[in-house]
């Protein structure tokens, strides 16, 4: 399934991207995890998707929440603008992967 693929490429970027933004804002709260897939398979998806959505949105919401509220120092912060392009690009993936579980599911029915 390449959009797997991309997906798990997409999240190696956000790790970095994370680490990045870490390290440059020492003073700020660390972007939240989001876990890898033990394996690129359909079952290691199925069993561990709904923790990645979690913890995906909990970093769309660091990622929003930080925005507002430093929104003036971040706009030039390439660190912080590679974390949020990381976010948003992990979830346009997750939101395909999502339709393609909702789909096959309820094809199995």
């Amino acid at each position: 399934m390449q959009l797997l693929g991309s997906f798990i490429a997409a999240r190696s970027n956000y790790t970095l991207a994370r680490l990045e933004f870490a390290m440059a804002s020492p003073r700020l709260p660390t972007p939240p995890v989001i876990a890898r897939l033990s394996d690129a398979s359909e079952h290691a998806l199925r069993d561990e998707w709904p923790t990645i959505e979690t913890q995906l949105d909990e970093a769309l919401t660091f990622a929003k929440r930080l925005k507002r509220q430093k929104s003036r120092s971040l706009k030039e912060d390439a660190a912080f603008q590679w974390l949020e392009r990381s976010v948003r690009e992990l979830d346009q993936y997750a939101r395909a992967i999502r339709w393609v579980l909702t789909v096959t599911e309820s094809e199995d029915v």
